[in-house]
């Protein structure tokens, strides 16, 4: 398994949207976490995006995952970026393959 930093970048003026999509984001977010592939996730202090570490065998994995997300369904990312990772220090290391 490989680490994955995704960041997202908020449509702008979307803060309606996205708390009308929250309680699902989050449910979806919570769901991932107990099986194992999210390994932690925020937005950013400025609300514009957040940050999100997975676990996935692949980005094709990945990527398919992130379709899934209620907050992409709702229309709210305006970009999504995705680097492939390797923590090596701090709690997250143990996950790095």
């Amino acid at each position: 398994m490989t680490v994955f930093a995704v960041e997202y970048v908020y449509v702008a003026d979307s803060g309606t949207l996205r708390d009308e999509a929250r309680p699902a984001h989050r449910a979806w977010l919570g769901d991932l976490a107990e099986e194992g592939k999210l390994l932690a996730s925020g937005p950013y202090g400025d609300g514009a995006g957040a940050l999100l570490i997975f676990k996935s065998a692949d980005e094709a994995e990945l990527n398919e995952l992130l379709k899934q997300d209620p907050f992409a369904e709702a229309g709210v990312i305006a970009g999504i970026r995705t680097t492939e990772w390797a923590p090596n220090t701090g709690v997250l290391a143990a996950h790095a393959s």
